[in-house]
Formats: structure tokens, C-alpha cells, sequence
């Protein structure tokens, strides 16, 4: 539940690494940071808060250089604290090293205990700090990045798209599960990595293409060169990223996010159809669905909840008491839109429940006779290990509850979730190419506790594209 940036460009990379951090901003509210290399030295700033808060034009200006890395941040492992604020910033040896991480390893405290008894004192509380040590370690041992990514890979155990800068030299990678989402872009005088496509539209750059399961890029000002490190029979991204994380337009492994959420809405209906006056989302993240249910069943759109915009995202703030006070101050209802109407109210997911039960007792407060809910996933009955910040099963509603007691206990006339075949139809995977673990408990990792559905990982060595113009023609 974070944003990573990397950006190499002759112009300089301050003001882009800030713009896109702002288009990333949906994927972390908690804090932001950016480091550049200005030829001799790590130039660096970061904050808790907003993008814009964090970064001023004065702090801009003084970060120069022509390559930098940044991060916006919501904790899933480590502590909201100031030292754990990314990018990670190091010296080693004369050399300058950054690092950013977006991702959750499960086998962190192992990781951790095995270099604390090896003497190795550790800053942060974050498993981004125990990705530096075993990079750091193995660069010193070997003298080469490709070994020390490929070394990282065979230890490391979860989902993690990284960003490193070693003196100006941006280097990426992704886990050979190819879990949390990773793309690679062309600006006009350089290249970026970043977690979703929409950081690369907001700088004018073409996406390329992701960045591959296993895969290592680096990028300096002599272009970009690609090496396959590991290989995994089968892939696992993220699920959730396509119900609910991901913007909209972002373009994730190839499949536009918004056609997904849109042809869900259309299987909601398909699937459980009711008659109602009209049909509304819980904006923003349920517009897409309700929108594609709207088309299917002929009911028309109408907005009857109004969104105040300078709202961040209530699923991702740190604490219960924050979401429900949340809640009211984001949406107003349209009573003139709502009194004495049957209407079908379309969300992403529910998670406790306490969201939805009071979005429906707004609606009813405001007139509306019937509330039928439509959510665009399955029921959330585990949590997540790998990167989404889900709660414990105590707390999620569907974990101990049938789909008729969830309904009794948000008050909704009828509720329904997509189907788990219909939801992977819509994406457009095998179900074996995604992390399911939320929704089923089965997990693509072995984790202690749970069950596990291991993809046995083969590392292989081989560049397969070294130059910059053989990158441009093969890319498209």
C-alpha cells in the first residue's frame, strides 16, 4: 500500500518525481519522500503528509540532479514514525545509496533476528531496511548489483516492487510472483519507473511496458538495460488491486483498470438483478461498477451521494475511529435524489461493514425507500500478508458471517458480491496468475498459520537487452 518512483532524465527529476507522487498519491497518504544524486552528492527531503504539504518550491529546488527515486507511504509493516519514512538513505563505502519499496515481506522477522545476532543495528522498523542490509551485504561481498538482486530474490519471501538509486545508477525490480504492480515508461530526456501507469501520463511519457516478474532494470544516462533474474512458473498479482487500490486509469500487466471495474458491474447484474428507480456508486472507487450496472440493467446512473474531494481515501487512514468520523464529512446525500426511490448502491468491497452500514443509514435518513447493495469482489474473509493493510479476520465482517448476516447487519434490502469465476473472467487471468488470499485464504506464499499454494521460483541468468535503441524496438 505504497507508491514508488525512479526517474532518470538530463533535465533534472525533482519537480517530475513530485508530479508523479502527486498521481500516486491515492496509494499512501501518510507520508512522502524524495532523494536525487546531483553528481556528488544525496540530496533529500521527506515528511509526513500529503505530497503537496511535504514538498515546497524551495525544498524542490534543492533537490538536484538528474536521477532520483521517491515514495509515498501508508504502513503495513513498521510503524507510522518519522525514521521510517521512505526513501531509505545510506552511505557505504563513498558510495550514495537510496531505496524505496512497495510490498510486504512475510519472513521479515526471521530476516531481522539473523542479522541482529550477526551484530547488525537496524534504524527503522520497516522490512524495507532488511532489503538494504541483504542488497548492501552482497554488493560489498560481490561488487555486482545483479548478483546482490539476485541473492535479495532467493532470500526474501512476499511482494515487493523496489526502486534503488547506487550514485545516479536508478535500478528496479519486481518479486518473480510479479505481486504489487510495476510499469516502465520513456520521458522525453529519460526514463521512469513508478507503481502505476498514471505517474507516466502525468509527466507526458509513454508507457512501455511492466516491468516483468523477476525482473531487473537499470537506468543511467546511457539508457536502460533489462535483466531477467528469476523465473516462476506462475504468477500472482494482486487482486485487490484491480477491486479497489489501483486508479482507475491506471494500465496494470496490460489490463486497463477501469474496463475491469466497468465489466463487473455489468456481471452484477447479470448475475443477481433487481429492480430499482436508479442506481448509484459509492464514489469514487464504486463509479466504474455502478456505471457498468447501469448499462446492463437500463437503470439509470444518478449521483446521490455527493463526494467532498479534498477528502482522502477513508479505507487506508490508520484507525477505525478516523474512517467512521470519515465517513460523514466525505459524503453528503442528494435527498432529492433518494426520497422514496429504490436504488442500487454499487461499492468496491466491504470490510468491516461499518462504512457501508452508515453510508445506507445516511441514504435512508435522506429518503431512500430501498438500498440494494452491489459490492464489485467477493466477500474479504482473510486478511492480507502481502501488502494490503486488510485487518484480522476478528474484525472483518464476512470472516464469521454468511452473506444474509452481513446484509441483516448493514441494513441493506438485498446484497450481493460478485462472484469469484465472474470477478476473474473480468480481469482477465487465469485464476492461478492471481493472489486470491483475501478473498479465499489460500495464499501464493507459504505463510505460518495459513494455507499456502507454493510457485516454485527458478533463477536463471541472461541480459537480454543491453542498448538503448534495441530496448525502443523491442519495448513496443
Amino acid at each position: 500500500m505504497c507508491g514508488i518512483v525512479g526517474i532518470v532524465d538530463a533535465g533534472g527529476v525533482s519537480i517530475q518525481l513530485y508530479y508523479a507522487l502527486y498521481a500516486l498519491q491515492h496509494r499512501g497518504q501518510e507520508s512522502a519522500g524524495i532523494s536525487t544524486f546531483d553528481g556528488t552528492n544525496l540530496c533529500k527531503f521527506k515528511g509526513q503528509g500529503l505530497v503537496a504539504d511535504v514538498f515546497s518550491p524551495p525544498v524542490l529546488k534543492d533537490l538536484k540532479g538528474t536521477a532520483g527515486i521517491g515514495h509515498v507511504r501508508y504502513p503495513t509493516t513498521g510503524a507510522n514514525l518519522p525514521e521510517n519514512i521512505q526513501p531509505l538513505n545510506f552511505q557505504f563505502k563513498d558510495h550514495f545509496i537510496s531505496i524505496a519499496h512497495n510490498g510486504n515481506l512475510v519472513n521479515t522477522c526471521e530476516l531481522r533476528d539473523e542479522y541482529e545476532k550477526a551484530g547488525q543495528i537496524f534504524i527503522t522498523t520497516t522490512d524495507t531496511e532488511i532489503i538494504a542490509k541483504i542488497l548492501i551485504d552482497e554488493i560489498d561481498e560481490s561488487g555486482c548489483v545483479e548478483d546482490a538482486v539476485r541473492h535479495c530474490m532467493r532470500r526474501m519471501q512476499g511482494s515487493y516492487s523496489v526502486v534503488i538509486m547506487i550514485d545516479g545508477i536508478i535500478y528496479a525490480f519486481r518479486d518473480p510472483l510479479g505481486i504489487k504492480p510495476f510499469c516502465l515508461g520513456k520521458l522525453d530526456q529519460g526514463y521512469i519507473v513508478a507503481s502505476e501507469s498514471v505517474a507516466v501520463d502525468a509527466l507526458g511519457g509513454r508507457v512501455l511496458r511492466d516491468v516483468k516478474p523477476g525482473e531487473l532494470i537499470q537506468m543511467d544516462a546511457d539508457g536502460v538495460r533489462c535483466t531477467q533474474i528469476a523465473v516462476a512458473g506462475k504468477r500472482a498479482h494482486c487482486i485487490f488491486e484491480y477491486i479497489y487500490f489501483a486508479r482507475a486509469d491506471a494500465v496494470m500487466d496490460g489490463v486497463l483498470v477501469y474496463d475491469v471495474r466497468r465489466t463487473i458491474g455489468k456481471k452484477l447484474f447479470e448475475e443477481d438483478p433487481v429492480s430499482a428507480d436508479s442506481v448509484c456508486s459509492v464514489p469514487d472507487s464504486g463509479t466504474a461498477y455502478a456505471i457498468g450496472y447501469a448499462e446492463r440493467s437500463k437503470i439509470p446512473f444518478v449521483e446521490s451521494l455527493m463526494k467532498n474531494r479534498y477528502m482522502g481515501r477513508t479505507f487506508i487512514m490508520p484507525t477505525q475511529k478516523e474512517r467512521e468520523r470519515a465517513v460523514r464529512i466525505k459524503l453528503n446525500p442528494i435527498p432529492a435524489h433518494l426520497k422514496d426511490k429504490s436504488v442500487v448502491l454499487v461499492d468496491d468491497s466491504i470490510v468491516r461493514g461499518t462504512t457501508s452500514k452508515r453510508i445506507i443509514e445516511m441514504m435512508r435518513d435522506a429518503g431512500a425507500r430501498e438500498v440494494h447493495m452491489r459490492i464489485g469482489s467477493p466477500a474479504i474473509k482473510a486478511p492480507c500478508y502481502l501488502g494490503v493493510d486488510m485487518p484480522t479476520r476478528k474484525e472483518l465482517i464476512a470472516s464469521d458471517k454468511i452473506q444474509d448476516e452481513v446484509r441483516h447487519s448493514i441494513t441493506a434490502t438485498s446484497l450481493h458480491h460478485i462472484s469469484l469465476d465472474a470477478l476473474v473472467e473480468a480481469i482477465g487471468f487465469s485464476r492461478d496468475d492471481l493472489c486470491t488470499g483475501c478473498l479465499t485464504g489460500c495464499y501464493p506464499l507459504p505463510i505460518t498459520g495459513e494455507t499456502a499454494d507454493p510457485r516454485q521460483v527458478n533463477f536463471i541468468d541472461g541480459t537480454y537487452q543491453s542498448k538503448l535503441e534495441s530496448f525502443e524496438s523491442r519495448a513496443s
